[in-house]
C-alpha cells in the first residue's frame, strides 16, 4: 500500500512539473550583441548557414523596425535598457561614465567602492549593479517565487554581465587578464567549475593560434579592402591585414588582445554553457535566466569598422556560435522549452576616413580640444579658469563653483559657450538640458535627448552635430548618437510561446523586458516605459 501511495506520488509530481514546464519556459537566454547593427542580420545573409541568424529569423519573431529611444547609445545604458525596459533619465545608467553632480566625482557606471574581486588580484572586480536605479526583468523574476529562480549574468565586459544581471543576481562573471571573475557583491569566493574553467587558460590556447579567415579571402566582398590605413591594429599587431599573428603577440598584451578576436565569442558561450551545466540551469521548479552579453564584437567594430573583412568574418564565425549555441539548448532543454532574445545595446557608424573615400560626408572631433578651447576663451572673456568641468556623453559639464567663486553669471557663460559651439561647422544645435523642452529640435531627436537627460548626472549642455561625425580619432569608429547607423537595432525573440513572423511597425528597446514579463506573466521592471510587443506572443 505504501510502495502504490509513493509511485502515485511520483506521478502526480511528474503531471505537475509536466503542467509547468508547458506554461513555463526552463530557462529565458538574453542574448545581446554588443554594436550589432540591425542591418548584419540580413548584410552577409548569403554566407550564413541555416541554424545561425537564420533559424532565429524562419522560427523566431522578428521586430524589423526597434529602435533606441535615447542618446547617448553605449554599451552601459543599451544593456540597462533592455532588461530594465527603462531609460537614462529613470533608471540612472547616463553613459557608460559620467560626472556625478551630487557626489562631485567621474563615475564609472559598475564602479562600486564597497565590494572587492574575486576571482584575481587587482580592481577589476571592484563592481556591482549599486548605479542602476530600478531593478531588471531578471530581479522581477526571482522577485516573483521568492527568489527561486537562478539568474546568471556573462560578459567579457563588467557592465555587459552586471547591468542585465541586475541587483539580485546568484552570480555575474566577466573577463580580466585571461579569467572569469566576479564581486563581494554576489559571492566570496569563485565556485570550484569556475576556478577549474580558468584553470583551462582557454585564451591563452586561443593566442597560440592565428586569426585567418574562415573563408577564402575572395568571398568577402561585401567588405572594403584588407589593407587601410584607417583601421587600428589588435593590441600587440603591428599589421592591419589577414592573418593575424595573434601567436607573435607579448606575454604582456595577449589576454587584453584576446577581446578583440573572435574567438573571445566562442570563448563566452562556452562559458555560458559550462554554467548552464554547472548550476543545472533549468533544472529547476521554477524558470532559470540566463544573460549573455558578447563583447568581442564591439572590439573588433571600434578598431576595424564595420565595412572590414575583420567584422565579416567575425559575424560569419558568430553565425556557428551562434547556431551550436541553439543546438546546445535543443539538446539540453528540448525544442521549445526555453525562451531566447536575441538584441544589440548599440550599433555603429561608418569611419569616416571610408566615407571620405566614397565622397560621402563625415569627420571626428576630440572632446579634449572643445575643453581646451572653450576654457581658454572663458578665461579670456570672464577671467575665470577652468570653468569647463569636461565633455563628454556629446555634453559640457560646467564648473559652476568656479564660476560662482568668481562673481561671474553663470547663465552669461552658458550662453557664452552655446554661441562658441554652434560656430563650429560640424555642430548643428547647443543647448541647455534643463531647457530642451524649449530647444528648436526635430524628433526624435528631442524625445531621445529628453529619455537620456539625468538631471543628477549629465551634462549642462548638450550639442548635436552633423549625420557621419563623432568624437574620435583618424582611425577606427565608435557610435553614441541619435542617427539610425547607432540606433537601429535587431530584436528577435525565438523558442517557447513565441509566435514566428514578424512586424515593420516602429518598436522600442524599452519594449523588450515588458515582453518577456507579460510572456512570463510576472510584474515588468519598476521604472519601465515599455509596451508588450503583442504580436511575438502565441
Amino acid at each position: 500500500m505504501v510502495r502504490k501511495l509513493f509511485f502515485s506520488l511520483i506521478l502526480l509530481m511528474g503531471w505537475i512539473s509536466g503542467i509547468a514546464q508547458n506554461n513555463k519556459p526552463k530557462l529565458v537566454v538574453g542574448l545581446v550583441i554588443d554594436q550589432m547593427r540591425w542591418d548584419y542580420l540580413y548584410r552577409y545573409s548569403n554566407l550564413y548557414g541555416s541554424g545561425g541568424f537564420k533559424r532565429l529569423l524562419k522560427d523566431g519573431f522578428t521586430a524589423e523596425n526597434t529602435m533606441i529611444p535615447y542618446m547617448p547609445t553605449y554599451t552601459a545604458p543599451g544593456h540597462s535598457c533592455i532588461y530594465t525596459g527603462s531609460v537614462p533619465a529613470i533608471n540612472g545608467i547616463a553613459g557608460n561614465n559620467w560626472y556625478d553632480k551630487t557626489a562631485e566625482k567621474f563615475v564609472y557606471c559598475t564602479d562600486d567602492s564597497t565590494v572587492n574581486t574575486v576571482g584575481n588580484n587587482g580592481r577589476a572586480g571592484k563592481m556591482s549593479p549599486a548605479n542602476m536605479w530600478t531593478t531588471t526583468i531578471t530581479d522581477e523574476l526571482r522577485l516573483s517565487n521568492n527568489f527561486k529562480s537562478k539568474v546568471i549574468g556573462i560578459a567579457l565586459k563588467d557592465r555587459g554581465a552586471i547591468l542585465p544581471a541586475g541587483h539580485s543576481a546568484n552570480a555575474a562573471y566577466w573577463y580580466d587578464a585571461g579569467k572569469w571573475i566576479t564581486s563581494t557583491h554576489y559571492m566570496t569566493a569563485l565556485p570550484t567549475w569556475v576556478t577549474a574553467y580558468n584553470d583551462k587558460d582557454v585564451p591563452g590556447k586561443w593566442m597560440a593560434t592565428d586569426w585567418n579567415t574562415l573563408l577564402p579571402l575572395n568571398k568577402y566582398d561585401l567588405s572594403t579592402a584588407d589593407d587601410k590605413v584607417y583601421e587600428n591594429t589588435i593590441r600587440g599587431e603591428k599589421t592591419v591585414v589577414f592573418p593575424h599573428k595573434l601567436s607573435a603577440i607579448g606575454a604582456n598584451d595577449k589576454y587584453e588582445a584576446f577581446r578583440t578576436t573572435p574567438f573571445a565569442n566562442t570563448y563566452t558561450l562556452d562559458f555560458a554553457k559550462a554554467a548552464i551545466e554547472s548550476e543545472r540551469l533549468g533544472k529547476n521548479t521554477v524558470t532559470d535566466f540566463l544573460a549573455v552579453s558578447i563583447s568581442s564584437t564591439d572590439y573588433i567594430g571600434h578598431a576595424f569598422g564595420p565595412n572590414s573583412i575583420e567584422m565579416e568574418d567575425t559575424y560569419l564565425r558568430l553565425d556557428k556560435d551562434i547556431e551550436n549555441f541553439l543546438i546546445y539548448l535543443d539538446t539540453k532543454m528540448g525544442k521549445g522549452n526555453y525562451l531566447l532574445f536575441l538584441s544589440a545595446d548599440h550599433g555603429v557608424a561608418h569611419i569616416p576616413a571610408f566615407l571620405k573615400e566614397h565622397k560621402i560626408p563625415g569627420g571626428t572631433f576630440e572632446d579634449g580640444d572643445i575643453v581646451n578651447e572653450l576654457n581658454k576663451r572663458i578665461e579670456e572673456k570672464f577671467a575665470v579658469k577652468s570653468a569647463i568641468k569636461t565633455v563628454m556623453n556629446y555634453q559640457v559639464y560646467l564648473n559652476k563653483k568656479n564660476i560662482i567663486d568668481k562673481e561671474k553669471n553663470v547663465n552669461e557663460v552658458i550662453h557664452f559657450v552655446i554661441d562658441a559651439l554652434k560656430e563650429k561647422d560640424f555642430i548643428i544645435n547647443a543647448f541647455e538640458l534643463d531647457k530642451i523642452q524649449e530647444a528648436a529640435l526635430p524628433e526624435p531627436q528631442k524625445q531621445m535627448i529628453t529619455n537620456g537627460y539625468n538631471v543628477k548626472r549629465s551634462g549642462d549642455i548638450q550639442f548635436t552635430f552633423k549625420p557621419g561625425y563623432f568624437d574620435g580619432w583618424n582611425k577606427g569608429t565608435t557610435h553614441g548618437l541619435w542617427n539610425p547607423y547607432d540606433a537601429h537595432i535587431p530584436c528577435v525573440f525565438f523558442g517557447w510561446g513565441v509566435k514566428p513572423g514578424k512586424t515593420n511597425r516602429e518598436i522600442y528597446m524599452t519594449d523588450i523586458a515588458p515582453t518577456i514579463a507579460a510572456m512570463l506573466q510576472i510584474q515588468m521592471p519598476n521604472g519601465c516605459v515599455g509596451k508588450v510587443i503583442t504580436e511575438a506572443v502565441k
